[in-house]
């Protein structure tokens, strides 16, 4: 059996974050799930996740930003990213792109099909 994979999850809406850990635990992800990006900083110094997966639009500090600060920390410093977004016009994945992510799942997500997605996109990767 395969290890079980660990996600830094930052999403603010409680009911999207509900759903994704549902569907992502019962496919064997461990999740440490935030509702900010300050969370996000505060968990991410303490954890050793194996990716990133983060909400664009956030109060306070957005995705992108998120995932600019937890670069900073040395262990997380090539963690694969993925954001997970309403916004996917092309030009706006192709900036979630530059700022480090693997890819970009889009917002409505099918829950029946997240883990897959994820796995998929981590394995193109060579994760």
């Amino acid at each position: 059996m395969s290890k079980p994979i660990t996600v830094l999850y930052v999403e603010d809406d409680e009911d999207i974050r509900d759903v994704a850990e549902m569907a992502l635990e019962d496919d064997g992800f461990i999740l440490l799930a935030c509702s900010s990006g300050n969370e996000a900083l505060e968990k991410g110094a303490l954890a050793d996740p194996d990716l990133l997966l983060l909400d664009v639009m956030m109060p306070d500090m957005d995705g992108p930003t998120t995932l600019m600060n937890l670069r900073k920390l040395p262990h997380l410093g090539t963690t694969p990213a993925i954001f997970m977004t309403a916004k996917v016009q092309p030009s706006e994945i192709a900036s979630y792109h530059q700022c480090g992510a693997i890819g970009v799942i889009s917002k409505p997500f099918d829950p029946m099909t997240l883990a897959g997605k994820i796995k998929s996109m981590m394995t193109r990767e060579g994760l």
